[in-house]
């Protein structure tokens, strides 16, 4: 990750509705991590935020996916 990209990292909770970003890192514990990996969220996806704010709705894969807020907060992206 650049310099640039790690100091725009904010959480997937953070971004507007209708914006997108990029996976760029995820935090919390191993089991989470995995989890959320395996839904589609790796290093890299592009996701869109749709709605919310304790209750996250984003969009990945052609597929809208609800996270909740502590979730959300564990996924960090680069806004495009």
């Amino acid at each position: 990750m650049t310099k640039s990209e790690h100091s725009n990292l904010k959480p997937l909770c953070q971004l507007s509705a209708g914006a997108c970003g990029i996976v760029k890192e995820l935090t919390g514990e191993g089991n989470f991590r995995q989890h959320i990996r395996e839904i589609g969220f790796g290093e890299s996806s592009l996701v869109t935020k749709i709605s919310g704010r304790s209750t996250i709705i984003c969009q990945l894969n052609g597929t809208r996916i609800a996270l909740s807020h502590k979730a959300a907060s564990q996924i960090l992206v680069v806004p495009v």
